[in-house]
């Protein structure tokens, strides 16, 4: 296993509920990280390329970065590859927030379902909760 995998190989057992919650908690809080920063780059660019106000550069980032597109049209060369580039790099943002998010969950999931039965009168792996 890799130094650093935050995942328990398939053969281990079920991580207990409590280190679960916790690990869901720090991928969330990654998550969360990643968007303030992605958010912040946003409205850095807005302010300083586009020369948009504080409120209209957290304003547009926000838009942008949540899928809803632009507000205020761009009005230089600049401001429109900014612009551009920055909603592709949302795209990708909003797609590894998501995977961030899901990966426990997903991965608990996929754990469960390989477990090997207790050996109880025919328990299967989906007869237990997660």
């Amino acid at each position: 296993m890799p130094i650093g995998f935050p995942f328990e190989h398939k053969q281990k057992p079920l991580l207990p509920l409590r280190a679960f919650i916790s690990r869901q908690l720090r991928f969330t809080a990654f998550a969360l990280m990643l968007i303030l920063l992605s958010l912040f780059m946003g409205m850095a660019g807005y302010h300083g390329i586009a020369g948009l106000s504080w409120v209209d550069a957290f304003y547009n980032a926000s838009m942008i970065l949540t899928g809803m597109g632009p507000v205020d049209p761009m009005l230089s060369v600049g401001a429109k590859v900014f612009a551009g580039t920055y909603a592709l790099f949302s795209g990708v943002v909003f797609l590894s927030t998501a995977a961030v998010l899901l990966a426990p969950l997903v991965h608990r999931l996929l754990h469960r379902l390989h477990m090997e039965p207790d050996g109880d009168a025919g328990e299967t792996p989906a007869d237990r909760p997660l």
